[in-house]
This record gives C-alpha cells, sequence and structure tokens, in this order.
C-alpha cells in the first residue's frame, strides 16, 4: 500500500510565494512507516507528520471502491491545518485512488493515492489534474510527479474574470476565475446528478444548510460522499457556508471522537462518510441524508417520504432524508415539475443542474436581500461624518426592528413561495452562517465609514501642526490594524 502527495497550491501571498506555487513540493510515496515532507505547508502541521493517520484516510474504506480487477476513482477529502487557535482553516484534498489485481503480491492487489492539497477549493479544476497526470504517476513514480511540481510553479496567479491558460505535462488547461473567485462557494459539482436520489427534498436540504444544522451524508463510495457534500455547501451560494464540512469523513479523523459522542450536541457540521460503522455511531445525529448509487435517472424519480431516524439501523438502510426536522417553508412544486419535465424530455443533465443552480441562486436571494436592505439602514448618515471627530458608529442590528420591515418589504417581493418565512428568519439569526454574513458586512461598512471620514480629513485645510498631529494619528492607527490582523 503507497500513497503519492502532492501539495500544488497551498497558500496564497505569503512572502511573496504565489498562490499556485507547490509550496509541499512533494509527499514522495507514503508507506505505514515513511512520510517525506520538503519546504513549508502542510508538510510542517502535526496533521502532516502523522503518515499512519493520512494513509488510512486516503485509501477508500468503501467496499464499492474495491471491485473488478482495475478501478479508479477520485473525491475530495478535507483533513485539518491544525496551525492553532488563529487559523481554524482545512486543506482541501483531492484524492486519485487507484486499484490493481496484482496475485504477486500478498493482499493480491496493488493500491495506490495520489493527492493534491490546496487551500483553493477549485474542484473541476484540480480532479481534472489529477486525472491527467495520476495513471502516468503510477508508472514512472516521483521523477514524473517533480516534473509536474515544476509546471505548476510557473502558473499565474488568478485574477478574477481572466481566463487562465496553465500548462501542464503537454497539454494547456484554461480556467475561468471570474465565478470562481467573485463567489463565496466555488464547488463545481453536478448539482442534478448529486440531488437526484433525494430529489423530492431539495428545498428542505437547501433549508438545513442556510441554518448551518448537522448533516451526515451516508454514500456508498468516497467520490459521492464528497459530491454530495460539497453540492449541499454550495446550495445557498452567494451566501457563504460559515460552518464546518467534510467531503469525506473517516474513523481515522482527529475529530471522530467529538463526531461520535453521545454527551453533548452534534456541531454544526456536514459530514460525508462511506463507513457502515458510521450508521450506528452517528445514528443520534439529527438528520442524515442517505445517498444510494449515484446515476443520471433514464426515468422520473419516484417520490419518496421523509423518513424517521430510528429506522435507519444500517448504511444498506433505503435511500432518503432521515430527519424530524419540519421545513419553515412550503415546497415549490414548480422546480419538481420543471426537473421533472427534463427528465422526461432527457434533458442534458448539465442543463437540468443549471436550472437547479438558478433556483438555490433565486431562493438565497430572494432570502438574503430583506437582511441586506436591513444592514443598509443601519450605516450613519454622511453628513454625520466630521473631519474633526472619530466615525460615526453603525447602529445595532435589532432582531426585532428587522422583522418589522418585512412585511412590507419582506421575501413575498421576489419569492412566490408561502410558509413560516419569520420563523425560518429567527432561526437564521442564530446560526453560524448569519454571524459570519454579518461580520463581513459590519466590517465592510466600517471600512466605509473610515473611507469616507478620512476622505473628509483629507479636503479640509489645515495648519502645520495639525497636519503634524493627523500624521501621527495615521501612523498610530496602521500600527494598530497591523497589529490587529498580523
Amino acid at each position: 500500500m503507497g500513497q503519492g502527495c502532492a501539495a500544488l497550491p497551498s497558500h496564497g501571498g505569503d512572502g511573496g510565494t504565489r498562490p499556485w506555487e507547490a509550496t509541499s513540493r512533494v509527499h514522495g510515496p507514503w508507506s505505514s512507516h515513511r512520510a517525506g515532507a520538503r519546504g513549508p505547508g502542510p508538510g510542517c502541521d502535526p496533521q502532516w507528520k502523522q503518515p499512519d493517520c493520512c494513509c488510512r484516510v486516503l485509501i477508500p474504506a468503501s467496499s464499492s471502491c474495491r471491485v473488478g480487477a482495475h478501478s479508479s476513482t477520485s473525491f475530495s477529502w478535507s483533513p485539518r491545518s491544525h496551525r492553532g487557535p488563529k487559523d481554524p482553516a482545512y486543506y482541501y484534498g483531492y484524492v486519485y485512488f487507484r486499484q490493481v489485481r496484482d496475485k504477486t503480491l500478498k493482499r493480491g492487489y496493488f493500491q495506490k493515492s495520489l493527492v493534491l492539497i490546496s487551500k483553493l477549493p477549485y474542484i473541476h479544476l484540480f480532479h481534472t489534474v489529477l486525472r491527467h497526470i495520476a495513471p502516468e504517476y503510477f508508472v514512472k513514480n516521483e521523477p514524473f510527479l517533480e516534473a509536474v511540481c515544476s509546471d505548476v510553479d510557473h502558473w499565474p496567479p488568478p485574477v478574477p474574470g481572466k481566463t487562465l491558460n496553465l500548462p501542464i505535462m503537454g497539454i494547456i488547461m484554461k480556467e475561468d476565475t471570474q465565478i470562481s473567485i467573485a463567489l463565496p462557494t466555488v464547488h463545481e459539482v453536478d448539482l442534478f446528478r448529486c440531488f437526484c436520489p433525494v430529489f423530492f427534498h431539495i428545498q428542505m436540504l437547501w433549508e438545513l444548510v442556510l441554518l448551518g444544522e448537522p448533516v451526515v451524508v451516508m454514500a456508498p463510495s468516497p467520490s459521492e460522499s464528497s459530491d454530495t457534500v460539497l453540492a449541499l455547501v454550495s446550495c445557498i451560494s452567494p451566501l457563504k457556508y460559515c460552518s464546518d464540512f467534510r467531503p469525506y469523513f473517516t474513523i481515522h479523523d482527529s475529530e471522530f471522537k467529538e463526531y461520535t459522542t453521545r454527551t453533548q450536541a452534534p456541531p454544526t457540521v456536514i459530514l460525508g462518510v462511506t463507513n457502515p460503522f458510521f450508521a450506528k455511531t452517528l445514528q443520534h445525529w439529527p438528520h442524515i441524508v442517505r445517498i444510494g448509487e449515484i446515476k443520471l435517472p433514464g426515468e422520473v424519480p419516484k417520490q419518496v417520504k421523509v423518513k424517521k431516524l430510528k429506522n435507519l439501523k444500517t448504511l444498506d438502510s433505503k435511500p432518503g432524508v432521515y430527519t424530524s426536522y419540519k421545513p419553515y417553508l412550503n415546497r415549490d412544486e414548480e422546480i419538481i415539475k420543471q426537473l421533472q419535465k427534463g427528465v422526461q424530455q432527457k434533458r442534458p443533465a448539465e442543463a437540468q443542474s443549471v436550472i437547479l443552480r438558478r433556483y438555490f441562486l433565486e431562493l438565497t436571494q430572494s432570502f438574503i436581500i430583506p437582511l441586506e436592505r436591513y444592514v443598509a439602514s443601519l450605516m450613519p448618515l454622511q453628513k454625520s461624518i466630521s473631519p474633526w471627530k472619530s466615525p460615526p458608529q453603525l447602529r445595532q442590528f435589532s432582531q426585532e426592528d428587522f422583522m418589522k420591515t418585512l412585511e412590507k418589504a419582506g421575501p413575498q417581493l421576489t419569492s412566490g413561495l408561502k410558509g413560516d418565512w419569520i420563523g425560518l428568519y429567527r432561526h437564521f439569526l442564530k446560526s453560524p452562517n448569519f454571524n459570519g454574513w454579518f461580520r463581513t458586512r459590519r466590517k465592510e461598512m466600517t471600512q466605509k465609514l473610515e473611507a469616507l471620514q478620512l476622505e473628509a480629513l483629507c479636503n479640509e485645510k489645515h495648519t502645520e501642526v495639525e497636519t503634524v498631529d493627523l500624521v501621527l494619528k495615521l501612523k498610530n492607527k496602521l500600527v494598530c490594524n497591523y497589529s490587529k490582523y498580523r
């Protein structure tokens, strides 16, 4: 058993390093006793000093990946960076797993994983890279991987709105960074394919993700697990999903005990699992999505009711959503009919996914626009900005004041959906997604106020003493900001 890992674009802008640069060049073939790491990045993190754990995680536990004389699969994985309390971020791991029967080996088959580690969620791009380089790597080994890293070192940094030409081992790949950088979530998965097994519950799943509820996705393979988790996270775009999500979670992950304990409520995490063991250990989680084999249906999917959690005993249970959650909004029958009609007319899966993504986008925008409108009203009037005083403070967010605005300026202006919108907003205001969104908006508005105050200050006439005093104050402010964001 062995694994080859290439950490191609781990960081962006550290010490002049290009975002694409191969910061941890090559983690050479890993065995249970050896790990090679060179340079900064993952090689310096405690997670990456535990090759035993990583090797077990990156060889799929699902039996569906071990069928036939020759099989390959791709999936996404999310190891924690473990860089300290100030950096709770996760890396993205893109895995290409190869298994081939070999009677000369003790186990009867050869298996190996090539892993690309990045802090950038360019899922389609990096899986394409792996599909191109992995087959040749399994033949040529580490020297070939060194050549790949050399190509990646010369990739230009991603620029919003620009299509990049990325050369790698004799081919040119094109990556459009406009969507990838402009939107908080860039998980370019096939939405319709992922949601097909739970076709009639897409709106309820949108609510669960919006509210940051703990969700487990149980799937037969790592690729189906990771694709479904990433599809869930992306369905509330352009709102950023601010909780944790683990596309492929195993019993070897460091948070295993934390997530399986019954002594406390499950954390706000979306987990993707394949090991049948989790059907029992995660049975106390409030929302479980059971995915069967993901296939593009040739017939209209059958409607399946939401199931009770007590009916989920094994990973072999029937596909469906197991929860006691009652949606706040009435189900949108129009989108269901539109997608069903597409299946009957054999509409391409890509077109179905476009329809579904547009639906989620419009639903999220209808929900978030009233919040945007209310938060904008917390901004002080420009006439209250004085060049000789500190910038005025934003008014406090009042839940009740916001609720009063919904009667005349609520989501009903842009959405025809009926239901308990007020209840949905009250629940959302307690969620991590609201906290993350509001922190970002408050920071943006505070920076706007500071810029307006600085502009007013610069437009005033100053005496020499006032100018010196102004320079000293600006210097102190810059020092404070530098210390704050170090």
